[in-house]
């Protein structure tokens, strides 16, 4: 065994060591060192087409596996590209871990290639930033990162690598690879007197309701909610888009939301999704209780609703999910309250079970669902994807499925591609479908090469309507018609291009059509893309009739 290890190969056995099978990255000079080292690793690179790209497939694989995802790039131009997909993991608080490469220590203020301050870049959209100053170190900086990147309210963490450090040669004798509890989260429990009381106040009200944030919005956080609510009888609602009450995929939420007299907050602020608590949409009774990671949280609501915060505690999701449900007893609330939520949210206007297009060649976005469905249902162990403006609100609200991933709370399109690709990288033994507009699409259709390359057949259906069609209904209703500018695009053939790049690709003008492309897509075991012609509708705000 050598007795010196390079700073390159202390961040390699350093990632090995925690687990990391996947690291998806992007060359460039200065990160080449951990390229070789990863080598003699068992880490497979997935060396992608543009750095944001590596980051929304790190977050993707951190949401389908609830570890902490890797992405690497270069210094420089190469960091600032991929800092852009770190806004996503923010609002979504996603862990991940983001690796730049960075000009030498040595150069710094001399004007080396590609100097810049990636740090000061990076913090404003991550839990911490920083650059590592010791190749002694790095091992135990990169096992901070994670431990920071789980911890608390999970989210991304961003470490600069200095090439000089990842080429220096450390002894053994300095300790320089750390060991597994330094990347263990650190957890914030929920007390459990604390617990009892807010039970207490759960079973007094009449209608009580409790609303999580985007952390508890993954596979493993929708069976707590599940479980929670099973026992209180009390309706447990994950919030996670940009859309907020308004997300179609709540059906009638905003309706029940009004009338509720006491909200519990878990690992949810009271922002813009929820109309910042205001009336009428979150009635001027309602209390409020919250658990959260971060005290700024309660002092927002506190500053905000004066008196109505009756109760708060530091706590980390996943504890407070498992103390609440640990404390809690079975409920014989009789009031109907969660029933009539329940309805609210499953609601979905008859008209759409018959909804059909009006144009010959083109789909309305309801039929796009209904044919997607119909495909999943044979197809047992799936993960689907929603993307862009308003198609992606369409299969948000319409599409079944056990385990989604949406762009998020950020509101960024563009996520889908690469999140399509991170999720098979996680989950290669379950059918990844992601449905996109025409518009998001072309934010990372080259990562197409990058699923050939890497064998990873995932499914991509694109709603193609030729133009910004989110944007364009935003001119509709502000400017009129005449004045929607800005949003065209051509009805391209993005079929041909994905078989272009090696993949499958069809185009469908035909609701009939669409069941029978996908599994044709599916059967082809290539990235597969199925371009398909669709009306222009506005995205469904669901509301129920009036009596």
């Amino acid at each position: 065994m050598p007795k010196k290890l390079r700073g390159a190969d202390i961040v390699a056995q350093t990632l090995e060591r925690y687990g990391v099978s996947k690291l998806f990255t992007l060359s460039g000079n200065h990160v080449m060192p951990v390229f070789d080292s990863v080598q003699d690793t068992s880490i497979q690179l997935i060396h992608v087409r543009h750095e944001a790209a590596a980051v929304h497939m790190a977050d993707a694989w951190a949401r389908v596996t609830g570890k902490v995802g890797f992405a690497m790039v270069t210094g420089g131009p190469g960091h600032a590209n991929g800092a852009a997909g770190l806004i996503t993991a923010r609002a979504s608080d996603s862990p991940v871990v983001y690796l730049s490469g960075h000009t030498r220590l040595s150069e710094l203020g001399r004007g080396a290639f590609q100097e810049m301050a990636q740090a000061e870049m990076a913090k404003p959209v991550t839990k911490a930033s920083w650059t590592a100053q010791s190749a002694a170190t790095l091992g135990h900086e990169l096992a901070r990162a994670i431990r920071v990147a789980a911890s608390g309210r999970p989210g991304p963490v961003h470490l600069s690598l200095p090439q000089d450090l990842l080429e220096q040669e450390v002894n053994l004798e300095m300790s320089p690879l750390p060991d597994a509890a330094e990347t263990e989260p650190m957890r914030m429990p929920l007390a459990d007197n604390v617990a009892d009381l807010i039970l207490a106040r759960l079973a007094r009200a009449r209608k009580p309701l409790i609303l999580c944030g985007p952390a508890l919005c993954t596979a493993s956080g929708r069976e707590q909610m599940q479980g929670l609510q099973s026992t209180l009888d009390v309706p447990v609602i994950g919030l996670e888009s940009p859309r907020g009450i308004n997300d179609p995929s709540l059906g009638a939420f905003a309706e029940v939301l009004s009338q509720a007299d006491l909200i519990l907050l878990v690992a949810k602020t009271l922002d813009f999704t929820l109309k910042f608590g205001d009336a009428p949409f979150i009635a001027e009774s309602c209390e409020f209780m919250l658990l959260h990671a971060e005290l700024e949280a309660a002092a927002q609501i506190a500053g905000a609703k004066p008196g109505r915060l009756v109760c708060h505690a530091e706590a980390d999701h996943t504890s407070a999910m498992q103390t609440l449900t640990a404390r809690a007893q079975k409920s014989a609330r009789t009031s109907g309250w969660s029933e009539e939520v329940a309805s609210a949210l499953s609601y979905r206007p008859e008209q759409w079970q018959e909804m059909r297009s009006k144009t010959g060649g083109k789909l309305h976005a309801i039929e796009v669902c209904r044919g997607i469905n119909s495909f999943l249902a044979q197809h047992q162990k799936h993960i689907v994807i929603c993307d862009g403006g308003e198609i992606g609100q369409w299969a948000q609200s319409l599409i079944t499925s056990d385990e989604r991933l949406i762009n998020g709370v950020a509101g960024s399109i563009g996520t889908g591609m690469p999140f399509a690709l991170g999720a098979k990288a996680a989950r290669p033994e379950k059918t990844v479908l992601a449905i996109m507009g025409d518009g998001t699409f072309g934010f990372h259709m080259a990562e197409f090469e990058t699923a050939v390359r890497n064998r990873l057949p995932v499914i991509i259906v694109i709603g193609n309507d030729a133009r910004w069609n989110a944007e364009y209904q935003i001119q509709l209703r502000t400017y009129g018609h005449e004045r929607a500018k800005g949003c065209e695009l051509l009805p391209a053939r993005y079929d041909k291009v994905v078989e272009a790049l090696g993949g499958y690709g069809e185009h469908v003008t035909c609701a009939e059509q669409v069941p029978a492309a996908l599994q044709r897509a599916l059967a082809s075991d290539k990235p597969a893309c199925l371009n398909i012609m669709i009306e222009s509708a506005g995205a469904p705000i669901v509301r129920r009739p009036k009596d």
